[in-house]
């Protein structure tokens, strides 16, 4: 039997998440947009590669926005003939290509960096520094728009996870910049890209290896299965459990699926009695789209208690 409570309540947790997510990609994009093509004006006019190298991975930012964005709609477009469980995992996919973007870019990054090492060029440094300042602003203010959704979804985190490292390498930027103010020592600009490189792909691996768990559909991380397996057993009149499973099918909703053995005349064994069941494992377990599948236990006669 199925449960549809939880159905109808996660498609309405979608449609009023959707404005509020929408406000915060309206703005993260159009302000990164704005101020990844400023930077690389002055990334020119400043004869600087570490801005001209922030603007090029700020554009990878907002495509990965934009990216991010789309999935967030499409999880919440209704099913179809051919996808009859809609799009949502269009999130958990849009998470996994964020984070080979970030690993990209951190590459890039690292080839930069190294190429400086050893062909140390003259920056204006008061340039550098001011514009870089600008872009710890933006980056870290519309990170904040991401940080509350992102604690539960990954696509979100992805998103989240962008413009944070963007806020970081332009504080790295600037600290780079006023050092060789002072010292002229150009190469601090390169050991601080390669030390950003760093934090980014410490931080890239979880987000990676998250999504590419939810995208093959091992249990979600935020799922205790043993937990959802002793709530189950515990239920009156369950006497085994089989053939459970649980997965993700978008990066903020799960299923589950499980065979009860359960004698056939249960107070359980109910419409009231399932819908109890499938609102515990959406308040305990973040599950909201359960089917469970009752079978008469072989051991017990259909009148026991």
């Amino acid at each position: 039997m199925h449960s549809h409570s939880g159905h109808s309540y996660s498609h309405t947790h979608a449609h009023t998440q959707l404005a509020s997510v929408n406000r915060s990609f309206v703005i993260a994009v159009s302000a990164n947009l704005a101020y990844a093509i400023i930077e690389a004006v002055y990334g020119f006019l400043a004869n600087s590669v570490s801005l001209l190298g922030d603007a090029g991975h700020n554009l990878s930012d907002v495509l990965g926005l934009l990216l991010a964005w789309g999935a967030a709609y499409l999880a919440t477009q209704q099913s179809s003939a051919l996808y009859s469980y809609g799009y949502r995992k269009s999130t958990i996919l849009a998470a996994v290509i964020n984070a080979v973007v970030l690993i990209l870019m951190a590459g890039f990054i690292a080839f930069e960096s190294i190429e400086k090492i050893i062909r140390p060029s003259a920056i204006s440094t008061v340039t550098v520094i001011v514009v870089a300042c600008v872009g710890v602003v933006i980056n870290a203010g519309t990170a904040l728009l991401f940080i509350r959704g992102g604690k539960d979804d990954l696509n979100l985190r992805g998103a989240f996870l962008h413009l944070a490292y963007d806020a970081a390498i332009s504080a790295g930027v600037v600290i780079g910049a006023v050092i060789i103010l002072f010292t002229g020592w150009l190469w601090i600009d390169s050991a601080l890209g390669l030390f950003i490189v760093a934090v980014i792909l410490g931080g890239t691996w979880g987000l990676l290896r998250d999504s590419v768990s939810l995208l093959i559909d091992a249990v979600p991380q935020s799922v205790e299965q043993d937990k959802v397996r002793q709530y189950l057993e515990n239920i009156e009149g369950v006497t085994g459990i089989h053939d459970l499973h649980i997965w993700a099918m978008s990066t903020n909703e799960n299923g589950l699926t499980a065979h009860l053995v359960m004698p056939e005349n249960t107070l359980w064994d109910s419409e009231s009695g399932y819908a109890t069941i499938s609102a515990e494992l959406a308040s305990r377990y973040n599950i909201h789209h359960v089917t469970l599948q009752v079978e008469k236990d072989p051991e017990c006669p259909t009148d026991c208690d």
